[in-house]
């Protein structure tokens, strides 16, 4: 007897030339300026997505994503504002690829383009871990295409593939966990990413701008009220308010969290364990404030609080480098603000989402013995003997859904 599997194949587009980037990213700006035009038209049904995509230069795949997808986004997502950053969405008929081993990078996409004759191809760094089921994928196999998303990292752009699989149910009761990692931050107030088979999984990001927008507002205006001898009842107040807006934010997001997480067979909820990081590093009093400002702790608190009572275990992993390790390799690179670099020749990232890239190593790092390990760089800059789970056991990091989209963003 065989049961679906789902999974999401990753690979970076090979650097475009600069015709090809141009059409990549007219299409991807074209399909969010659509996406926010019925988002913002508040349309809720197929139908009324489509009245106001059609006019759009689109190809049909990326409508029909947008007609599935737009309804969703409300009434299952609960989302209010949409992020700047959404990835481009396309239904299944856009899974063209070839493959052939004459050509540098074997594995090619066809992007589709709207109009008649106008789409191209562009040759893809796929994982190596996943080449298998890139192949299931070309031969049809037992492996059926999903949706399609992509999106752009400055330099990069990163492509995931939803493929279904039929896999033989064994006579065991026990079900495999699926660790989930949440990664707290300012940028993002949390990044969460499922990881099944090492493999991460639809994540979800909830954007920080309007909690960073409330602290420094708080701060500034008691700073004012301070300076111009206002009476403590009053400053008490402000301080009040800006207090149930953040905790207002604390409580949307943590439940947001625990939603994403329960959407995963057998979920773990992983989170960094930030206990000793305040009292052995020193950012200097400016960023040591922001640091304070930001509770992470909270946050993380009120995350686990809601797993508890939901029934979901959480873990704790060290903290160390998680930033700066690849997910893929396990080898240390480097944060460029939203992008992480990976500085291994021979791994197929090559850039990733910085906050989702720390929040598969959050996920990852949890023992499946139960057992705290530490976490050493080595030689090699990769953990211990290389493996994927030798490193730790603690804690981990879209928008404002709660969705189990990957690469999504909302904000609230």
């Amino acid at each position: 007897m065989s049961e679906p599997v789902m999974k999401t194949l990753q690979a970076t587009l090979v650097p475009p030339t600069a015709g090809k980037e141009q059409r990549l990213s007219r299409l991807l700006d074209t399909y969010r300026e659509a996406l926010h035009d019925a988002f913002d038209a508040r349309a809720e049904t197929m139908s009324a997505v489509n009245d106001i995509v059609t006019p759009y230069d689109l190809p049909y795949q990326a409508k029909d994503a947008l007609k599935s997808y737009v309804p969703k986004l409300r009434d299952t997502y609960n989302a209010s504002e949409l992020d700047d950053e959404h990835p481009l969405r396309l239904v299944n008929r856009a899974a063209k690829f070839d493959y052939s081993d004459e050509r540098e990078h074997g594995y090619v996409w066809q992007v589709p383009q709207p109009g008649r004759g106008t789409n191209f191809w562009i040759p893809l760094r796929i994982n190596p871990e996943q080449e298998s089921l890139w192949n299931d994928l070309l031969t049809g196999d037992g492996a059926e295409p999903g949706e399609i998303q992509l999106q752009r990292h400055r330099t990069s752009w990163e492509l995931h593939v939803t493929v279904e699989y039929e896999v033989e149910q064994t006579n065991s009761d026990y079900t495999e966990p699926t660790y989930i990692g949440f990664d707290v931050g300012e940028s993002a107030l949390i990044t969460g990413c499922a990881l099944k088979r090492d493999v991460p999984r639809e994540p979800i990001i909830v954007s920080g701008n309007r909690a960073r927008r409330l602290r420094k507002e708080m701060h500034t205006t008691l700073q004012r009220l301070q300076k111009r001898e206002a009476a403590e009842w009053r400053i008490d107040e402000r301080f009040d308010y800006y207090q149930n807006a953040l905790t207002d934010i604390v409580e949307k997001v943590s439940r947001q969290a625990i939603e994403y997480a329960r959407g995963f067979e057998n979920p773990v909820v992983v989170m960094e364990n930030l206990t000793y990081i305040r009292e052995s590093l020193d950012y200097g009093k400016w960023m040591n404030r922001r640091l304070h400002a930001w509770a992470f702790a909270r946050v993380q608190g009120r995350i686990e609080d809601k797993a508890r009572d939901a029934g979901i275990p959480v873990e704790y992993i060290n903290a160390a480098y998680t930033s700066q390790t690849c997910h893929a390799c396990r080898h240390i690179g480097t944060r460029d603000g939203d992008d992480f670099r990976c500085q291994n020749n021979d791994c197929h990232i090559t850039v990733f989402h910085a906050d989702l890239n720390a929040a598969a190593n959050i996920a990852g790092r949890v023992d499946p013995w139960g057992e705290s390990l530490s976490w050493e760089p080595t030689g090699n800059d990769s953990p211990r003997d290389g493996s994927a789970r030798d490193s730790a056991t603690v804690h981990r990091e879209t928008s404002e859904e709660s969705s189990q989209m990957r690469l999504t963003a909302f904000t609230d």
